[in-house]
């Protein structure tokens, strides 16, 4: 539970490697590799765009997993292959005009504390390390790539009254 005003939120920041995924990477014998994304955060990404709400996702890495992730969500900011995420996320404030105070970031490990601290809502996942999580305004019940995303897309739905309306499609 935070005491953050949410109704604010327009962006949600999400790292990949541990938070859209376990953290896990497969390599092939080629040298390509696989990632494991988690369904239902892909489909609460969805119903977060259909609120009105914005998606980016911030790595450190770069793979074309990620990419082709990205595409099939409709994430258009996508910042890969990215060390220091601060100044990746304060060209997102100026492209997008947003504040900080309109941003959720989720994290799961050290390399996110900037965006968490400087974030309006700061989330860190369930296994992230006590050094992330001693800055979260929110740490999830869920792990990463077990269905965090899906879990902060909810509170925040569910806190600005918008997850009724959102529901109203899968009624009988």
């Amino acid at each position: 539970m935070t005491t953050k005003d949410l109704s604010k939120i327009k962006l949600l920041v999400l790292d990949v490697d541990g938070v859209l995924t376990d953290g896990g990477i497969i390599i092939h014998s080629d040298g390509t590799e696989s990632k494991r994304f988690n369904v239902i955060d892909g489909h609460r990404i969805k119903m977060w765009q259909r609120a009105g709400g914005t998606v980016a996702i911030v790595s450190g890495r770069e793979t074309p997993a990620t990419t082709i992730r990205a595409q099939q969500l409709g994430i258009a900011h996508v910042i890969q292959g990215c060390l220091k995420k601060l100044p990746a996320f304060e060209a997102l404030l100026s492209q997008t005009e947003l504040t900080p105070e309109e941003v959720a970031c989720v994290g799961d490990d050290v390399m996110d504390i900037p965006l968490i601290r400087r974030a309006g809502l700061g989330v860190a996942v369930a296994n992230a390390p006590d050094e992330l999580k001693k800055y979260a305004d929110l740490v999830t019940l869920r792990k990463g790539g077990e269905g965090a995303v899906g879990e902060v897309i909810e509170y925040i739905l569910k806190n600005n009254n918008k997850w009724d309306a959102l529901m109203e499609r899968y009624q009988v």
